[in-house]
């Protein structure tokens, strides 16, 4: 990689070759085009006086002056032969003269690449009279070639080419002797701050020496300003290290008060689950008292009819209608008392699995659908008391392979933030669960009929602590909870919206196969 004096030397020589180049070129385009003009202006001249002069000496013969006329037009320099023809002889020379000894073949208009051929006619004028007018008549006396050179003009074109080369080389040089004197006063500096910066970059500020000050107005202030740096750098080093001490010692603090903050949260996590398992258990209590009750009241009322029956066989007086009559009791009695108590064994099953799914997060396989109405169930004697409903749609059986009791949290959570801050206090409403599969992922839409989430709180609705219901039995952890589950532990998404009708609506999305939970 070249340098940047090399770059910015060999920018400035190619731009000064450049415009001097192009300058040269154009002074040598305008010289060549007037000799060029010159020269030809000559031919014209020349031959305009061997016309004018020739012509006499021709007729009278006159080989001497002929010869004489010939050698002064011969002294011009780009003239290198003349030669006339007798037309009476037009095969010999009438008279020849050449500047070096060298001859060329007559032809007419001829041109080679360094000589030129020009012939010309000679004519003399002739008088004949006749009876009716006078008449004026020219004679062809003969011609006259003259041989002109080129080399004149090559040669002057040569020598001005010569002499730009020679001062586009003769200035590069002068410019590159400035440019890398003027260069070197720059970069001198620079390269001497530049080893300054890079031991400043490998080793310890601290070992560091401060550079010694140009007299450069310029780089003196650099170098000044360099200095001023590395001070105030070793300064703030000091500093650092004091600071560092005095971080590790606050970090230490932190992480015993981050400890001690997560054992609290995970007790006040825990309390929160056990809390919502609490409701449960005393929902599902109240919810088994009815068909219990109507188990005892039937079970009752067939041992006393039972107890009747067998007095009456016991004294002999049984009749047919006492017999129908107990029958008739028994049947009853028997159809409530299966009804109530698979009512019940269902209440207890239905409890137990979802306790036990709370309790223990315990990965298995499940029906979803199934598993829903069993939360529901669950939850069903805290609906009724709050007037709620839950509607669930599902449009075909979806297996999963999670958490079970983490994804009843989830709803247990978001349903009991519905009861709690959707609707009016003794108004009730409609709690919706809309379910889909779109492999590899299930989607749950949790949506209600309530008031809706305001604006300001939907971006902080899954913060920790946060509640609209403070002293009013919310905590602010329900939905931290479900938002730690869904992105945390069943490694899906969660997002809030308000509703286009009305209500708040959670949006989720987790695997439908999870992952292993890592502990």
């Amino acid at each position: 990689m070249y340098s940047l004096r090399f770059r910015l030397i060999s920018l400035f020589i190619f731009v000064v070759t450049a415009t001097l180049a192009i300058f040269g070129f154009y002074q040598y385009a305008r010289l060549s085009d007037e000799l060029e003009k010159n020269f030809t202006a000559h031919q014209k001249e020349v031959i305009s006086r061997l016309e004018t002069s020739l012509p006499s000496t021709l007729w009278n013969m006159d080989e001497s002056t002929a010869e004489k006329i010939i050698k002064a037009e011969i002294q011009n320099v780009d003239i290198n032969a003349i030669e006339i023809r007798s037309a009476e002889m037009p095969d010999s020379s009438f008279v020849r003269v050449t500047k070096d000894g060298n001859t060329k073949q007559p032809g007419g208009i001829l041109r080679d690449s360094d000589h030129f051929q020009v012939s010309a006619k000679l004519f003399a004028e002739v008088t004949k009279r006749d009876v009716s007018k006078g008449n004026h008549t020219s004679q062809a006396l003969g011609e006259v070639i003259v041989t002109f050179s080129h080399d004149y003009i090559d040669k002057k074109l040569r020598d001005n080419l010569t002499l730009t080369l020679v001062q586009i080389f003769i200035l590069d040089i002068i410019l590159i002797i400035a440019l890398t004197m003027s260069l070197k006063v720059v970069f001198d500096p620079i390269k001497l701050l530049q080893s300054a910066l890079f031991e400043l970059s490998s080793h310890d500020a601290e070992t560091v020496t401060e550079l010694p000050e140009s007299k450069s107005q310029e780089f003196g202030k650099v170098i000044r300003g360099f200095n001023l740096v590395l001070r105030n750098l070793k300064n703030i080093i000091v500093l650092q290290r004091q600071a560092e001490e005095s971080a590790n010692a606050a970090a230490k603090e932190t992480e015993e008060a981050y400890i001690s903050l997560k054992a609290a949260q995970k007790s006040l996590l825990q309390a929160e689950k056990l809390a919502s398992l609490g409701s449960l258990v005393a929902g599902i209590a109240h919810e088994i008292n009815t068909p219990v009750g109507v188990i005892v009241t039937s079970a009752s009322v067939l041992s006393e009819a039972s107890n009747e029956i067998n007095k009456n066989m016991a004294g002999g007086n049984i009749r047919k209608s006492d017999m129908t009559a107990f029958l008739t009791t028994a049947t009853e009695s028997t159809r409530l008392i299966m009804s109530n108590a698979a009512r019940a064994a269902h209440l207890i099953q239905s409890f137990k699995q979802v306790a036990v799914d709370q309790t223990s997060e315990q990965r298995r396989e499940f029906e979803l659908i199934e598993f829903l109405n069993d939360v529901i169930t669950s939850l069903n004697p805290t609906l009724r008391k709050a007037h709620t409903t839950i509607k669930i749609a599902c449009n075909e059986e979806i297996h999963m392979d999670s958490y079970p009791g983490l994804l009843a949290q989830v709803i247990t959570n978001l349903t009991m933030n519905a009861v709690t801050h959707a609707f009016s206090e003794g108004t009730g409403g409609e709690i919706y669960i809309d379910v889909s599969l779109s492999e590899p992922f299930v989607n749950f839409d949790f949506r209600d009929n309530g008031h809706g989430i305001p604006e300001e709180f939907l971006d902080k609705i899954f913060e920790p602590f946060f509640t609209t219901k403070r002293g009013q039995g919310g905590t602010g952890l329900g939905l931290n909870i479900v938002f730690n589950i869904i992105t945390k532990q069943l490694c899906g998404t969660i997002n809030v919206h308000n509703h286009h009708d009305k209500g708040a609506w959670f949006k989720i999305c987790i695997p439908r196969i999870t992952q292993l939970l890592q502990k």
